[in-house]
């Protein structure tokens, strides 16, 4: 028996079968569990072997959508052409130098994918490197996943990923020739890391449920079955990655979950040896490291330090006992990242909300600050190939300042804009209008919200506002500027983005207070900054159109089933619904790891009471919904396609009014979506058009 197929007048309906679970003396009732694949760890790796049934289901769901949408067609191209007129097509990064080369990536008119080149420092002839659009070539997904280049600088290992499912492949190329070597990495992370021989990489390998748990040693020239396995965690829910030191002196490998970690070194000069701890794994306790000279230099929230501080160790002997404060901890200020040069550090900070980089000068001890003006922005610190150099680059933008690179002198403290993003088709940010404002959540808290609107855009409750929100992982939303929201805002909506707990926009306790137990905090803070703005006239009830994706779009069904009269409607992407029996699901790639996150509800009853309490999937009820567009990945091993496809058939069952609900799912592509830099704006396009017809701005222009 199948799925009825959609009408002119009718969606897709899925057929309801009951599946009946009991846990902590709790009966659970699924009726949409059978759209959940029982061969998804295939179909992440072969789309082609999903049920027909389910394709079926899918495919309807798709096609409803587009001929629900067929009157956007139109709209939805010259809000795609709006968005790609503002990409400068053959644009290209600012040089990383490095020795005696610097490398690069641009794109050529019509690419959808990077080219990686370099060339003499300074300038001079270009190599072509690996040429995204070549690869990608006859492929329905092709994702780069990174290129490294060894220290000899004759030989590139590069990822990619030609499922969406994240299951990477790495290879490793000749410069000299420009041909690939025999070599050939399955199964992994697209990032490998090359030690000082160049001869010898080391990568992190997935098992059968997509978890990195293995970190092998590969020699050039060789078949991987004949890797060497360098460490292997026990725990399945720690995941495992590798990286370096600035100095490169050391590999990194770290094996984490949401709170807590633990590092070991190799040093780079002597691959076969074994790793060396640095500090055992603490609950609750995280720590990043660099190096400098056979000193660690340890960034840490050990000894109570929430927004953490900074310690050193000697390298010989690295353990906790031998940490010395350096960065004493000063609550509200979160040290975010750090980078230790030859003879400076750098360090992002976040306090009251903004971000800025701190220099020290490690000899001395003298430090200044590189600080902004504007109201709301954002700040990237980038440490490059070079260790020893006085030369830190970082990016600058707000929600109406294009992106500015700039390179900084750490000695002479000399500020050289080295690009400037171009908006092809034009922008002038006098035109448009940023704002910091704050929201009052219900306990008192302030919750912050960047806002972006057209300088005439009436602040009188007229104008319908996109209000987008994440509140997760720790994870800030910057204030940074995006060509694609302004074809929203020219059409005359407001955007906002609310700074929920859940992120560290206001520091790690910002973080802890939307999480676990406290993760009401977040989906309160969102409905306070709806509140808020139409209150004070920027929109009015009714009006806001709620957007957020993964954990984002769990907050999206969160507010949907507190609140529904307050939005106009919903859009989520890839929205993490189904969180109950995800959290139960010990066999889905991520599962163990997010229980530090949001709990486990195997073990623990009073974890299960509290997601059971806010899961949206399991809290969707007869109740009028606003419009709701969910967008989903097949391949998608974050958050499962079947989460919006369960979510989006309970809501159709139980939704009591005539408002939108619809799904559409890319067939061929997983978490991140579409992977072409033009294919990705067309699913922009669909949401935002979306957003303008519910809005009755479909046919504003520009």
């Amino acid at each position: 028996m199948t799925s009825p197929a959609p009408t002119a007048s009718a969606p897709p309906s899925a057929i309801r079968r009951p599946l009946e679970t009991v846990r902590h003396a709790v009966k659970l009732v699924d009726d949409y569990a059978w759209l959940r694949a029982d061969n998804w760890q295939d179909v992440m790796r072969d789309p082609s072997v999903l049920a027909p049934e389910i394709r079926a289901y899918l495919e309807a769901e798709n096609a409803f959508t587009d001929g629900v949408m067929a009157d956007t067609k139109e709209l939805q191209e010259q809000l795609f052409d709006e968005m790609k007129a503002r990409i400068k097509e053959d644009d290209s990064s600012v040089p990383s130098p490095d020795g005696a080369w610097d490398y690069y990536s641009r794109f050529v008119v019509g690419g959808q994918y990077p080219l990686i080149c370099r060339c003499p420092r300074g300038g001079g002839p270009e190599t072509l490197l690996i040429d995204g659009n070549h690869e990608a070539a006859g492929k329905a997904y092709w994702g780069f996943a990174g290129a490294t280049h060894s220290p000899d600088h004759r030989r590139l290992a590069y990822g990619f990923d030609d499922k969406g499912s994240e299951f990477c492949t790495i290879r490793v190329r000749d410069l000299a020739t420009g041909a690939d070597l025999a070599d050939e990495i399955s199964n992994a992370q697209g990032h490998a890391v090359w030690a000082a021989d160049s001869e010898t990489l080391f990568y992190v390998r997935y098992d059968d449920n997509h978890r990195p748990l293995k970190v092998y040693r590969h020699r050039v020239g060789t078949s991987q079955d004949d890797d060497v396995l360098v460490y292997e965690e026990r725990d399945t829910g720690f995941y495992v990655h590798v990286s370096s030191t600035q100095s490169n002196a050391l590999i990194l490998i770290v094996t984490s979950d949401h709170q807590t970690n633990e590092t070991y070194v190799i040093d780079a000069a002597s691959p076969t040896s074994a790793p060396r701890l640095v500090a055992q794994r603490d609950t609750g306790e995280e720590y990043d490291i660099d190096e400098n000279d056979g000193l660690l230099y340890v960034l840490t929230n050990s000894g109570g330090a929430e927004d953490f501080r900074i310690c050193t160790a000697p390298a010989a002997a690295p353990s906790r006992e031998n940490w010395t404060e350096l960065i004493a901890h000063r609550p509200g200020c979160l040290i975010l990242d750090m980078v230790v040069f030859k003879r400076f550090m750098a360090r992002l900070e976040r306090e009251g909300g903004l971000p800025r980089i701190v220099i020290r000068e490690l000899a001395t001890g003298a430090e200044h600050a590189i600080s902004f003006d504007e109201e709301a922005y954002s700040l990237g610190l980038s440490s490059g190939y070079e260790y020893d150099t006085s030369l830190v680059r970082f990016t600058y933008a707000s929600m109406t300042t294009p992106s500015e690179v700039y390179d900084y002198d750490m000695a002479t403290r000399e500020r050289v804009l080295r690009k400037r993003q171009e908006v092809p088709s034009g922008h002038d940010a006098t035109d448009y209008v940023t704002r910091r404002i704050f929201a009052k959540a219900p306990d008192g808290e302030d919750v912050p919200i960047s806002l972006l609107y057209r300088r005439e855009t009436p602040l009188d409750g007229s104008a319908p506002l996109l209000l987008y929100g994440y509140g997760a992982y720790g994870i800030a939303m910057p204030a940074s500027f995006s060509v694609t929201r302004l074809s929203l805002v020219d059409r005359g909506f407001i955007y906002a983005v609310a700074h929920v707990r859940g992120g560290k926009d206001k520091g790690y306790r910002w973080y802890k207070d939307g999480k676990r137990e406290k993760k009401t905090n977040t989906f309160r803070d969102f409905l306070a900054a709806g509140e808020h703005l139409a209150r004070t006239g920027f929109t009015r009830r009714g009006a806001i159109v709620a957007h957020g994706g993964s954990a984002g779009g769990m907050l999206m069904g969160a507010v949907a089933n507190m609140q529904p009269d307050l939005f106009l409607g919903i859009i989520a992407d890839v929205p993490f619904v189904d969180v109950l029996n995800t959290m139960l699901d010990k066999d889905l790639p991520l599962t163990p790891p997010e229980w530090p996150e949001w709990g486990n509800p195997i073990d623990s009853a009073e974890d299960f009471a509290t997601i059971r309490g806010y899961s949206p999937y399991d809290n969707v009820a007869a109740k009028p919904y606003p419009h709701i567009y969910a967008h989903a990945g097949l391949t998608d091993p974050r958050v499962t396609y079947w989460e919006p496809a369960k979510w989006i058939a309970k809501l159709r069952q139980l939704n009591t009014s005539d408002n939108l609900v619809l799904l559409k799912t890319n067939m061929d592509a997983g978490h991140g979506g579409a992977s072409g830099r033009f294919e990705a704006l067309k699913e922009t396009a669909l949401a935002y058009a979306f957003a303008l017809k519910i809005a009755g701005r479909a046919g504003t222009a520009a």
